[in-house]
């Protein structure tokens, strides 16, 4: 395989997937220097560790699977990193586009960035751009087993005795996270057990907490471990069933766990950063309350016995133990920039209410540690701030999670071209208008679509003329903190990508714009009543098969042709059972279903007007002469990219041309 991956690279430097603007030679120079290490690892199938790479120009790690090395260049991407500065990355998480089915050898390789955009553009780009590093003629890669199962990780930290939080779990196919202490070790299997988190859907949960069936009762050595749902019922039964279910995921035969020393504490503790805020609520890092309580959120004033007229507000109810990234909502918004003060406070009466203020200090005071309330505190800076979580797009939209303003405003969405100063090349789209105050799931529509996975920056802006249109940059500039733009980041997996314009058509066919698929499959035209659960019914015609990238101007000839002025829907789908035919609609769904994004068939919709069957003879004649044209242009073109079979293949150039190569080259390899 590894002789096979070595011709495959070979052949890419070869037909000139290059660094633009560089010759072959010296681009196998700077790319000398270049390296990665990827070892065996287990993963929930969402992520996977690079160890070290290094990039002298900087760019990506790219995880391919092993299909690359039977030539399928751009199907064998599986993810790559966000965008990596010149030098060494240790330890570089890539989020994978799909969560992995199945274990197996994968393919860690650099990747230049040859546009400088800081976006992986290989697959979109059909090859054309973002090549590998090379050096001897052949890709700087490393390639190492995947074994499909979770990981979990948990720190050292201090406990109540009743609860511990559980860093991060990433489970392939949803389960538990359970607490062992180090008995487990010495074979004690059930008796181990501490306690177990709530059922964890597959995928990534951070920040979990577990209450402990059997409390700590001394310093100690704690060990969660990832358990499956064996018997699909969403309930732990691992020690009732004695092991027959719910059992551990294993890696290399072993159950996948971490350590913790965990240290019995009694003392609260509250941690406070400096940070922006729209006014409406602050962010405490971390709350450490032993008997449960609340984090309250004093102003500067209490350091000068303004002991109640300090709170400016007060979280929910916090059981005992260790809290991360607490949300508290504050009564009044700040309208100044100012010091917080932070301070745990009892829950001293147990009726999991605050009542502090209102009884002038009788209950729920604050914990104290040698004499003196436990507080932090830092400068918080009236100015907005934005919260995006990871997510999957079909191209054309993203949902910034929250969104919160001292003054109204925008939230635009860049793409990391941003970074590099490309400040309104870099700008995907803006919301519309949004009051002063706290918005959850803005939706921000782009004006050209992405193509292609991707990190994106939301960025707060604020309305500074008053006129609630988006104008930057004559006006209208970002919110700022620190003297930044006040921002954040998020990965945003897209797999496939429709567009498809309003068109006239004779009712036999109909074009779509553009389609992007990272895997290869099709594009199904179906009418609208797919809206109304018509799901096989609604399929007029589908495309011919499409290989990974981009294709654009797909004709599509319609087997139920269209009667009237409608609704159609081109949708993206896979090719799942890799026979390049469309099976979807005869196999009833089993085969090739649609590409998703955001719990959603990726799809887009347009207006087909049906031209009328009676033309004039001028109409007639005018339609002659174009197709004369059109034809004898085609047939001077047609040499230029096709398949092998006659058809013509968009946009493809160097990538199917690699692919043949590839092909023939590797059959050369194997009869060797």
């Amino acid at each position: 395989m590894q002789r096979a991956l070595t011709v495959f690279i070979t052949l890419v430097v070869v037909v000139g997937m290059v660094p633009a603007g560089v010759a072959a030679s010296s681009a196998t120079q700077q790319s000398s220097d270049a390296s990665v290490s990827f070892a065996a690892q287990a993963s929930g199938g969402s992520t996977v560790v690079v160890e070290n790479v290094t990039l002298p120009e900087g760019g990506f790690v790219t995880i391919h699977d092993a299909s690359v090395a039977d030539g399928n260049v751009l199907g064998s991407v599986v993810g790559s990193s966000q965008y990596l500065e010149a030098g060494t990355h240790e330890s570089v998480t890539v989020t994978l586009d799909e969560p992995l089915s199945e274990s197996g050898a994968f393919v860690a390789m650099p990747h230049f960035d040859t546009d400088g955009d800081r976006v992986y553009d290989f697959v979109a780009d059909n090859g054309e751009t973002d090549g590998p590093y090379t050096a001897d003629g052949s890709a700087v890669v490393s390639q190492a087993n995947v074994t499909v199962s979770a990981t979990v990780s948990m720190s050292d930290q201090p406990t109540d005795g009743a609860s511990v939080v559980v860093d991060r779990v990433e489970l392939a196919e949803g389960g538990f996270v359970t607490v062992h202490d180090a008995s487990v070790t010495e074979g004690a299997v059930f008796e181990s057990i501490r306690g177990t988190s709530d059922y964890l859907e597959a995928g990534v949960h951070e920040n979990v907490r577990i209450t402990l069936d059997a409390p700590v009762e001394e310093d100690t050595t704690l060990v969660p471990m990832a358990h499956r749902d064996t018997d699909d019922d969403m309930e732990y039964t691992f020690p009732e069933s004695e092991g027959e279910t719910d059992g551990p995921y294993t890696a290399d035969g072993s159950a996948v766990v971490d350590t913790a020393a965990v240290t019995l504490s009694d003392t609260a503790n509250v941690t406070y950063n400096a940070q922006a805020t729209g006014g409406q609520s602050v962010v405490v890092e971390s709350a450490f309350l032993p008997e449960g309580g609340f984090v309250t959120i004093h102003d500067a004033t209490v350091t000068e016995g303004a002991v109640f007229e300090s709170i400016r507000g007060t979280s929910a109810y916090l059981a005992p133990g260790l809290h991360k990234n607490v949300r508290v909502s504050l009564d009044a918004p700040l309208n100044n920039s100012t010091t917080l003060v932070p301070m745990a406070h009892m829950d001293t009466d147990d009726d999991m209410e605050y009542t502090f203020p209102e009884s002038e200090g009788e209950t729920d005071g604050p914990y104290t540690a040698d004499g003196s309330a436990v507080v932090a505190q830092a400068e918080t800076t009236v100015s907005a701030s934005v919260h995006m979580m990871q997510q999957s797009s079909d191209g054309h939209s993203v949902v910034v999670d929250r969104v919160e303003l001292s003054e109204g405003g925008f939230v635009t969405v860049h793409d990391s071209s941003l970074f590099a100063g490309e400040v309104e090349g870099s700008i995907l789209g803006t919301s519309e208008y949004l009051e002063a105050g706290v918005h959850e799931n803005v939706t921000v529509t782009f004006e050209e679509p992405i193509r292609a996975s991707q990190t994106l920056v939301p960025m707060a802006h604020m309305d500074t003329d008053g006129d609630e249109e988006y104008t930057f940059p004559e006006a209208d500039g970002p919110y700022t903190y620190d003297g930044n733009a006040v921002v954040d980041t998020a990965q945003v997996s897209v797999n496939a990508v429709v567009t498809v314009a309003d068109q006239t058509t004779d009712g036999q066919t109909v074009t779509v714009e553009s389609v992007t698929l990272a895997d290869g499959g099709f594009v199904t035209i179906h009418d609208a009543t797919v809206t109304e659960g018509a799901v096989f019914e609604s399929v007029r015609g589908t495309s011919e098969y499409l290989a990974p990238g981009t294709h654009e101007n797909v004709t599509v000839e319609l087997d139920a042709p269209l009667e009237e002025t409608t609704t159609i829907v081109p949708m993206a789908h896979k090719d799942t059972n890799g026979n390049e035919a469309y099976d979807f609609v005869t196999s009833e769904g089993a085969s090739d279903g649609p590409y998703v994004a955001a719990g959603g068939a990726v799809v887009a919709t347009a207006e087909a007007t049906v031209e009328s069957e009676e033309m004039t003879e001028t109409e007639m004649e005018t339609e002659m002469e174009t197709e004369m044209a059109t034809d004898t242009e085609m047939s001077t073109e047609t040499s230029e990219e096709t398949d092998g079979s006659g058809t013509s293949t968009p946009g493809f150039g160097v990538a199917v041309a690699l692919v043949a190569l590839v092909a023939a080259a590797l059959l050369a390899v194997r009869r060797d």
